[in-house]
């Protein structure tokens, strides 16, 4: 766009300019300006010199990038950074700060970011308890390597059904995260593996965009701040150590290696292999600290199985009940909690140490309806029985 700081896409003019923020960082974007306004700035002939679009596109590239692709404006945000071979020994350090034993794989992650930004990866959770674990300031040196390419999110702003502001953005990164909600959890999860969303702005219609946007979420909370399956694999969720001794200017002495560490992701070799979509597999990213989470989740299962439970016996007047595994999958369905028969059959026989029927017998089948509403029908299968005095004293005395 050489020197000329305006185009024009489609039969509208635009300026590019560049937003101070509190940070020290210039946010661009481009704004709707009025052609009356450009002649009266810089004289009627400069229209002329204004480079014509046919209308916007983006395609991430850091290494060839390319500011119009066939007569379409690229919206996304080229690197002021380049290349330049030089000492990475401060960055190397935080990266097995923030990665510990999985260095080499936190490598190949940010090596995927700068060379195959479309690559599908999976969410990357800095979780940790403490404080001053440097959590945020990986956050801030990735805004620094992808500038305006990365965006923050709140919790809210996530929820919000106006994306027009991250949904063309290499790093949507969400700080003290806490999905509470399933549909949220679902959404994180849609949005992680597919290539295509629809983007929405106030005032304007609904249109599909192209979508190769990665999320990054930092919660203080390592139990419990995004709901997740047992069997999901879409999460690498690492546990981040306090730093022992903070460094004054710790940012500024990363932002300086920048260009190394550029030069060195440009000429490093992968340590792994592409073998699923998001090209690690569940066996290389997993951590002691997703376990963690998917162990509390499990916990909430079997909290919200006792209390539907109980319900029935106060209900119906019961001092036990009988429930076949995919009985207890219908009710979990009702209040939007997934599980599946092999958790459930698992939760009884092991945790609950109970033991279902050798054969069929008819049994009184507990239904939860779309409204809450809870009726019996007669059914036969190889139940287990739960004791209401068991249910009591396991959770009523225990739970929090």
């Amino acid at each position: 766009m050489d020197t000329i700081p305006y185009v024009r896409v489609g039969t509208t003019f635009y300026k590019l300019v560049k937003s101070p923020t509190i940070s020290g960082h210039f946010n661009e974007q481009l704004v709707s300006w009025s052609e009356y306004t450009i002649k009266q700035d810089h004289g009627k002939d400069y229209i002329a010199k204004v480079p014509k679009y046919d209308g916007f596109t983006c395609i991430p590239n850091h290494i060839n990038f390319k500011q119009e692709y066939h007569g379409f404006y690229n919206i996304y945000s080229p690197l002021s950074f380049k290349p330049k071979e030089g000492s990475i020994e401060i960055t190397l350090g935080f990266i097995e700060h923030i990665f510990g034993t999985q260095k080499e794989l936190g490598l190949d992650y940010l090596q995927l970011l700068y060379q195959k930004p479309i690559q599908i990866l999976p969410i990357l959770c800095l979780v940790s308890t403490e404080r001053s674990t440097g959590k945020s300031s990986f956050l801030k040196w990735l805004k620094e390597v992808f500038e305006n390419n990365l965006t923050y999110l709140t919790n809210d702003s996530f929820g919000s059904q106006f994306n027009a502001d991250w949904a063309n953005k290499l790093l949507i990164c969400v700080d003290e995260v806490l999905f509470n909600k399933e549909e949220l959890t679902e959404r994180l999860k849609y949005l992680s593996t597919t290539n295509r969303n629809k983007l929405e702005a106030k005032g304007k219609d609904k249109r599909e965009v192209e979508f190769f946007g990665k999320f990054i979420l930092c919660s203080n909370n390592e139990d419990n701040f995004i709901k997740i399956d047992a069997n999901e694999t879409r999460f690498w969720v690492r546990r981040i150590p306090s730093i022992k001794h903070e460094e004054t200017n710790f940012l500024d002495k990363l932002k300086s290696e920048i260009p190394a560490f550029l030069y060195y992701l440009s000429n490093r070799k992968f340590s792994t292999i592409q073998t699923t979509r998001m090209w690690f597999n569940s066996k290389e990213i997993y951590t002691p600290a997703l376990k963690r989470l998917i162990s509390n989740n499990r916990n909430r299962v079997e909290k919200e199985l006792a209390s539907l439970l109980l319900s029935a016996m106060d209900k119906f007047e019961w001092d036990s009940i009988q429930l076949c595994p995919m009985d207890a999958v219908n009710m979990l369905n009702k209040t939007r909690i997934k599980t599946d028969s092999t958790q459930i059959r698992r939760l009884l026989k092991r945790d609950w140490k109970l033991e279902n029927q050798k054969n069929s017998h008819a049994y009184q089948k507990v239904i939860i309806w779309t409204n809450g509403e809870m009726s019996i029908l007669e059914e036969k299968g190889r139940y287990f029985t739960v004791d209401k005095d068991f249910l009591l004293k396991k959770f009523d005395e225990n739970d929090e």
